[in-house]
């Protein structure tokens, strides 16, 4: 199908947004009457400037409090109208968005919207014009989509139709089961846009928080093919208002957008109704995007340090052995178990110190997973590498982390990463860690809900619903995604403000079947476990009964406690940073899938005073 976007969706001036839409691959826009005005370009430029872009402008929007109003109130929207309708014309835009009203003077009487509503389309179709009414979730008197319907629909005029956007339907819980009902010639056109569930007033949540398809709770793939079972065949457009897409530069969230569309286009087409009381569904062509290969476990994580004696102590004292070294570059492998790490000390080390670079994710198509990539448009990285290096593809996350595709070197583009190195030692015969557990990855302030996005569509990871967590200087977000059976984990987080994206530290989780025994051993090795306050303590005692000790060995050693409510436990405890990283040990036992939300609070606190008593010059 073809897509368009709204231009508030996107920063910057007309121009800028109407190249980042472009760009990105989009067939048309709606154009924003603000960023018009706002615009130097006459409107026969800005038709002629998408022209040149390969856009069509599919909407004008919007047009507001036009029905159900006093007579001179009325007149007065139809002269406006008329120089709107002159404006669109020059435009080349041949569709209108008119939205129910919220005027103070407007009175709750279907058949005067009805009417007006008709002269307005009458007037409209004068100058080859279009009406889409749509239903504000905040109407004054008109807030569903049935409801603007029943009055399109007694109006009869052929000028008039309906609009419906997917965030004014879902926000209010509406039933999109009736949108079925519409003839899809009636319905003019689709806004789509996603949003988390807070509580909060309607229109806040509007004009704040809408994401992309994809990025928040609601089923918009399911309201699309109510949809598309009309016969609609308009374009899936997106209009989102958003503070952080409105801060963030137009071009890679145009990129966002446009993939939120192939996903969704993708979503839709996949599922297939059968039997006997399955409705024809006019799906969408299936855009050409390869099937999802999920990833089946962590390959590596790969580590870049000025300084590796910091990094390579702490690693030794978690049990780690330096096992192979890159046959031309200054990386060395460090293995414990099913654990690997690769410490760089060859890559450009930015200001912030330690990080991780890059992930190595182990795939059963490791070609398949890249084509699928490069299709969502996730930015291929071009790579150095000798003759003899392993083809590895690599593509970038929105953080700017590198996902290299690896399997166990039996593909003929995929020889496999370990061939790169040449063995050195032996990891330990009895290892205390088993495998990286999961990764907490640091997103920039205005990536989270890309990031969210990208790691559902490109890996076909699924997500869990973000979570909240209390800093002591503000609130930081995470959102976990993982492959069905756990073996990939990986922790989005981001903090309040732009300013947090260096602040709070990525770390890496490592599974143990014996946290106590593998603190105990990275104590003794001389490695400072974080210290955990003993008020932490005194409330695991108000609220869990622990067996004779246990809990002072927890005390002795920082180890943390979580229990979910099918009785699953986690034990975890975590190192000092070093640079942007931190270590974690966790034990899982009876299933349980959490992260410890609930000790959170307390680990950012902890980590923060072990920062300023470093700044002190104490720690």
């Amino acid at each position: 199908m073809r897509t368009s976007i709204a231009t508030v969706s996107l920063s910057g001036t007309l121009t800028e947004k109407l190249t980042a839409a472009a760009r990105a691959g989009f067939d048309g826009v709606e154009i924003f009457e603000n960023d018009l005005l706002a615009s130097p370009l006459a409107p026969r430029e800005i038709r002629a400037r998408c022209a040149d872009l390969g856009l069509t402008v599919d909407l004008y929007q919007p047009m507001r409090d036009v029905e159900a109003v006093p007579a001179e109130l009325f007149a007065r929207n139809l002269r406006r109208a008329r120089h709107k309708f002159t404006l669109m014309r020059e435009l080349g835009a041949d569709t209108v968005l008119v939205c129910s009203g919220v005027d103070p003077e407007a009175v709750d009487d279907d058949a005067l919207a009805a009417a007006h509503l008709y002269e307005l389309a009458d007037l409209a179709q004068d100058f080859g014009v279009r009406v889409a009414y749509e239903a504000l979730a905040w109407g004054r008197h008109v807030s569903t989509y049935d409801h603007a319907w029943r009055i399109v629909e007694a109006a009869g005029h052929p000028a008039l139709g309906t609009c419906l956007d997917s965030f004014h339907i879902l926000s209010r819980g509406s039933d999109p089961q009736g949108i079925e009902d519409i003839p899809g010639e009636k319905i003019f056109f689709l806004q789509l846009a996603d949003a988390p569930l807070p509580a909060m007033d309607v229109l806040q949540w509007s004009r704040h928080h809408r994401c992309f398809p994809g990025q928040g709770g609601f089923d918009v793939a399911g309201l699309v093919r109510h949809v598309l079972r009309t016969g609609y065949a308009g374009p899936l457009s997106l209009e989102v208002f958003n503070d952080v897409f409105r801060q963030a530069e137009a071009a890679p969230t145009a990129v966002d957008a446009r993939r939120s569309l192939l996903a969704l286009q993708e979503e839709v087409g996949a599922v297939r109704e059968t039997g006997p009381s399955a409705a024809p569904t006019a799906a969408p062509a299936a855009p050409a995007v390869p099937a999802p290969v999920v990833p089946t476990g962590f390959a590596f994580a790969e580590l870049v340090t000025a300084d590796s004696e910091p990094l390579t102590g702490l690693l030794a004292a978690l049990g780690f052995a330096r096992t192979a070294r890159h046959r031309g570059k200054p990386v060395d492998l460090w293995q414990q178990g099913e654990a690997r790490i690769l410490v760089n000390t060859g890559t450009a080390v930015r200001r912030d110190g330690t990080r991780i670079a890059a992930v190595g994710l182990e795939s059963p198509d490791p070609a398949g997973a890249a084509d699928r990539a490069e299709a969502l448009l996730a930015p291929v990285l071009p790579r150095r590498r000798a003759p003899e290096d392993a083809p590895l593809d690599a593509v970038a996350a929105p953080d700017g982390t590198e996902l290299f595709f690896c399997d166990a070197g039996n593909g003929a583009r995929h020889t496999g990463w370990r061939a790169d190195f040449e063995d050195v030692g032996r990891p330990p015969a009895a290892p205390g860690v088993r495998r990286i557990d999961h990764l907490a990855l640091t997103q920039p302030w205005h990536h989270f809900d890309e990031a969210a996005l990208f790691h559902r569509s490109v890996l076909g990871l699924d997500a869990e619903d973000s979570v909240d967590v209390a800093d002591p200087y503000g609130l930081q977000r995470s959102r976990a995604v993982s492959n069905p059976d756990g073996t990939v984990r990986i922790v989005l987080t981001v903090g309040a403000a732009p300013a947090d994206d260096t602040v709070h530290a990525q770390h890496i989780a490592f599974a143990t079947d014996d946290v106590v025994a593998a603190a105990r051993r990275l104590r003794d090795a001389g490695a400072p476990l974080l210290p955990i306050p003993a008020n932490y303590y005194d409330d695991l005692a108000a609220r869990h009964e622990f067996a004779d000790g246990e809990l002072e060995t927890y005390r002795e050693l920082g180890i943390l406690y979580d229990r979910d409510e099918a009785g699953g436990s986690l034990r975890h405890c975590y190192t000092r940073t070093v640079g942007r990283v931190f270590l974690e040990l966790l034990q899982r036992d009876g299933g349980h899938r959490g992260y410890g939300a609930r000790n959170a609070p307390v680990r950012l606190a902890a980590q923060h005073a072990v920062r300023a008593a470093r700044a002190l010059g104490d720690g």
